[in-house]
Parts: C-alpha cells; structure tokens; sequence
C-alpha cells in the first residue's frame, strides 16, 4: 500500500484553508522552521496538475540565492585543493551533520573567502528568479520559490501566492550577480 500524502487530502487541505481564514491570510508560516529577512517557509493552499493541494513552500531572494552558489562554489574548490577537509566534509554529509567552525582550519576558510571573492569579481555566478516544485514530498508538494527582492515580507507572500494561484505569476529571466560588502557579511 502506497504511503498516503497528507498534504495531499481533503480533510488536512480544508484545515489549512480554515487555518488561513482564521488568519486573514493565504499562507501560514512553517514554525518548525527557520524564518529570517530574506527567506521564509510557509504552507498555501493550491493547485497542481488541475488538484488542489498544500504547498511547503520556501521563499528566498535572489541576493540569498547568489551567495550560496558562491558559498557552495568555494565550498567545493576548498574541498579539492584540502584533502582533510573533503574526508571531514564527506564524513559530515554521510552523518547529515554540520561542520563545526573549530573544525576547519584557517587556511580553509581562507582559501573560501578569497575565492568567493574572485568569484564575485569576476561575476562568474549569475542567477534568476525561477520557482521548482517537488512531487516527491511528504507533505504536499514543495515549492522553491526564488524572487528578486531586496526581503521576503508578509505582502510578498501574500502576492505571490495570489499570483501563483491564479496562474498570473511572471518571473524575471534576467541574469544578475551581485556585489556583497562587508556591511552585509556582518549582519
């Protein structure tokens, strides 16, 4: 018998609309998960393939995206060029664990830095806006959703959700890249 998807029932869909009326809103905030300027998480009730369902949808924006592929970029060069730390990186991904700070060397870190910094110069990463749904989910269907906004707010959501739903959504395809000072590695 196939695992049945929540997210993906009648009853668990009509609680989420109950629970956004209840909140004069279209969404819900994820709670059990991490919110911040530039990201959230957050359920919606929508459709897919012509069926309504619940959406666990993540929002972040394009400045966000932008530095985690250059994070990841320098990440990987980092674990080329230092043996130890691409047996502690792989040791830590096969545990789904973290790195510790205290357990990568100066040198490594860096080597990170400067190459993120060449990396940006350079403007070799550039990104769009787009949103990716997930099928093969637990609840609902996943949602990426990555726009180019200086921070994701409470009426940003609520757009793009109305949007979305309504099949009015237009991304951005244009490519940028992004410049980050000082000021923004110290928030």
């Amino acid at each position: 018998m196939a695992n049945i998807n929540p997210g993906l029932q009648p009853a668990e869909i009509e609680k989420m609309k109950r629970q956004c009326r209840d909140k004069k809103q279209s969404y819900i905030l994820n709670e059990a998960e991490p919110q911040g300027d530039e990201f959230a998480h957050f359920f919606f009730v929508g459709s897919y393939e012509g069926k309504e369902c619940i959406f666990d949808a993540v929002m972040y924006t394009l400045r966000l995206h932008h530095s985690s592929l250059l994070y990841e970029m320098a990440d990987d060069r980092a674990a080329e060029e230092f043996p130890r730390y691409k047996l502690r990186r792989q040791e830590a991904e096969d545990n789904d664990e973290e790195i510790s700070e205290e357990e990568v060397d100066e040198e490594v870190e860096l080597f990170k830095a400067e190459l993120m910094d060449e990396l940006e110069e350079s403007e070799a990463v550039k990104v769009q806006e787009y949103v990716h749904a997930d099928t093969d989910f637990d609840y609902g269907y996943a949602l990426e959703v990555c726009l180019n906004e200086e921070e994701v707010t409470g009426s940003l959501i609520e757009k793009f959700v109305r949007d979305f739903n309504s099949g009015s959504l237009k991304l951005d395809e244009t490519l940028y890249t992004f410049h980050h000072d000082d000021e923004d590695e110290e928030e």
